[in-house]
């Protein structure tokens, strides 16, 4: 079934697959809001045959319900479907402006070692007997899957996403081409993990034999992003009373490598530099908003770099988001 059924659906399916060709198609925020936009036009404007600028204005209107930053994800493909269109004319409408993005206020989950404990007892307790594939495969996968985001700090996207291809298992290292801003970096796994990789592979290949992603699922196709969701939140609960998320154990990865340094002799901007490759930040400055996490750090910095500080850290607004 067709998921794009008003009159753009046959335009939204070639920018589709223009962005995809391109490899600057994010399926986890990009398509549920061109879905949306698709549902609207048809509900609101069935008759209508032309994208106009009445139609544009008024889905991009920033809502009372919404901040900058929830009005930015909902329409920012669609202002990209219009730049798309108007390059080809095929609409003759005015791109509305983006609002302006709002520094994050919020403060990630501070992960214990209890409760991490806790929740990976619940990840490897789950039941033997198995009635479906799905059973069997989630039983294989979860353990290995959160074992990933909690050592390499990778993005639940990135991880869902990858490629058999991209998973070097005799080099260990892991190449992300799908990113937030389709930035491609690399990770270097932990000899740990590695190891568990090569066995989840082994084990999950005789039930996917044909899939090209890493982790795979029904009909050979990537997990969702509910699935990753769903299912931390499940085991996270079974054991611990607090509110975390899977995206969280990126932070914790971020801010336990930047505790290490504190007692370390001071190589802080060749460390920087690596932590903010790995985890795929497009500039070293993005990088900075997890020394907001780390009690005192930025205060120690400041006092082993002086005046540098603030040429080693400048301002910056933090972007980051839930996938």
């Amino acid at each position: 079934m067709n998921k794009f059924t008003s009159f753009l659906a046959p335009l939204i399916q070639s920018y589709i697959y223009y962005q995809k060709s391109s490899q600057h198609w994010n399926e986890a925020s990009y398509e549920p809001n061109l879905v949306l936009f698709d549902r609207y036009c048809k509900k609101q404007y069935p008759k209508v045959t032309l994208l106009s600028q009445e139609i544009v204005d008024s889905w991009c209107h920033k809502r009372y319900t919404e901040t900058n930053n929830s009005c930015r994800s909902r329409i920012y493909v669609v202002v990209s479907l219009i730049r798309y269109l108007r390059k080809r004319g095929n609409a003759d409408v005015v791109e509305p402006n983006i609002p302006r993005k709002e520094r994050c206020t919020y403060i990630p989950h501070s992960f214990t070692n209890t409760e991490l404990e806790r929740f990976f007892h619940a990840c490897d307790s789950l039941p033997s007997e198995f009635y479906t594939p799905e059973q069997r495969s989630r039983k294989i996968t979860i353990p290995v899957f959160f074992r990933l985001l909690y050592s390499s700090g990778v993005r639940t996207n990135e991880a869902r996403m990858l490629r058999i291809e991209d998973v070097d298992l005799c080099q260990g290292i892991i190449n992300i081409r799908y990113s937030k801003g389709h930035s491609q970096h690399y990770v270097v796994l932990h000899d740990s993990m590695l190891n568990l990789l090569k066995i989840y592979d082994a084990s999950i290949r005789k039930q996917y034999p044909h899939s090209p992603y890493f982790f795979p699922a029904r009909c050979n196709t990537f997990h969702t992003r509910n699935w990753v969701q769903k299912n931390f939140r499940e085991l996270w609960d079974k054991y611990n009373s607090s509110h975390a998320t899977a995206y969280e154990l990126r932070h914790h990865y971020a801010t336990e490598n930047i505790n290490r340094w504190t007692g370390e002799g001071f190589g802080f901007d060749a460390k920087l530099l690596y932590l903010s490759k790995s985890m795929g930040h497009k500039v070293l400055e993005s990088t900075k908003y997890y020394y907001s996490l780390v009690p005192g750090l930025a205060d120690i910095l400041e006092e082993k770099t002086g005046m540098d500080f603030e040429i080693i850290v400048p301002e910056v607004d933090y972007d980051e988001s839930d996938e």
